[in-house]
């Protein structure tokens, strides 16, 4: 079984018959369809939505009698605010045709890669010369199977504000050192090196927690997972229809980046309110919205 169906309140689903049967449902009583012409055949992809935003996508090949010869299934969060504006490029993966997207993105420091979710609209696009491929935003959600509940830590209105100027300056010094501005790399590293000595001090005496407000960094060999530790800016729980099982879906803002994370109920420790803060490991999705 696919490792994140459990954030979507599929976690009794362990065995192959169960999950065979369930993709079985998801065909017969599919929300919504789209369906691509290419070189070689028709591609179909469905999604099946089991709770408010929340579901199952299942991707495959039309046969000659026009049924549906599944090829893989991933869940899905969709999430409900655009993540990033940053300059965005899609590539295939190596072993089926699904797709992952890659942006450069300087709040965070790394190039962030994610589950490409409408990859049969890319290739829709693709296979049409009239239609674009330019991708103006991207709406980014996460699935996670671990994660706790942290206490945020105190800061004045004075101090978030000097926080965000900082931010700000850091992504400018970012952009210029990408292009290749000496003054601007020797200015991150002297900031880096300042950074550690005051880690060093302070870790003595306190908390890492305390000291490390928000953090986004990869996670493990897959290039689309990561550690997150972020703000909860909004929580809900939402319920899937079909199980009846509990879901969070957290609005979390971490390094700058806002996204939407879903998590079980059951693999949450902690009550998830907004000003906490949420940790833990996520598989990141994304919708490309494309221009017209």
């Amino acid at each position: 079984m696919h490792r994140f169906l459990r954030s979507v309140g599929f976690s009794e689903y362990t065995k192959r018959q169960d999950i065979k049967r369930l993709l079985e449902r998801i065909q017969q009583e599919a929300g919504e369809l789209q369906v691509v012409q290419t070189d070689d055949g028709s591609r179909m992809q469905i999604y099946a939505e089991t709770g408010r935003g929340i579901g199952i996508s299942v991707y495959g090949e039309l046969n000659g009698q026009d049924e549906l010869e599944r090829d893989y299934y991933f869940p899905f969060l969709r999430s409900t605010c655009i993540s990033t504006q940053a300059p965005c490029q899609i590539q295939r993966h190596a072993e089926k045709e699904s797709f992952s997207g890659i942006c450069e993105e300087y709040r965070i420091g790394v190039s962030l890669i994610f589950y490409l979710q409408n990859g049969i609209e890319y290739m829709s696009r693709f296979y049409d010369p009239y239609r674009s491929m330019g991708i103006s935003s991207v709406m980014l959600s996460a699935l996670s199977v671990d994660g706790r509940i942290l206490l945020p830590v105190e800061k004045t209105e004075k101090q978030r504000e000097k926080l965000k100027v900082a931010s700000a300056q850091r992504t400018q010094l970012l952009e210029a050192a990408r292009r290749g501005d000496s003054a601007a790399i020797d200015s991150l590293a002297l900031e880096d090196m300042d950074l550690y000595n005051t880690v060093s001090v302070r870790a003595r005496r306190e908390d890492v927690y305390s000291i490390v407000d928000s953090c986004f960094m990869p996670f493990g060999v897959e290039c689309d997972q990561y550690s997150v530790l972020g703000e909860i800016l909004e929580a809900e729980k939402i319920t899937n229809n079909w199980t009846n099982e509990e879901i969070y879906v957290l609005m979390v803002e971490c390094s700058d980046l806002i996204f939407q994370v879903a998590i079980n109920q059951k693999d949450l420790l902690g009550e998830p309110l907004e000003g906490r803060r949420f940790k833990g490991t996520v598989w990141l999705q994304g919708q490309a919205n494309f221009m017209e």
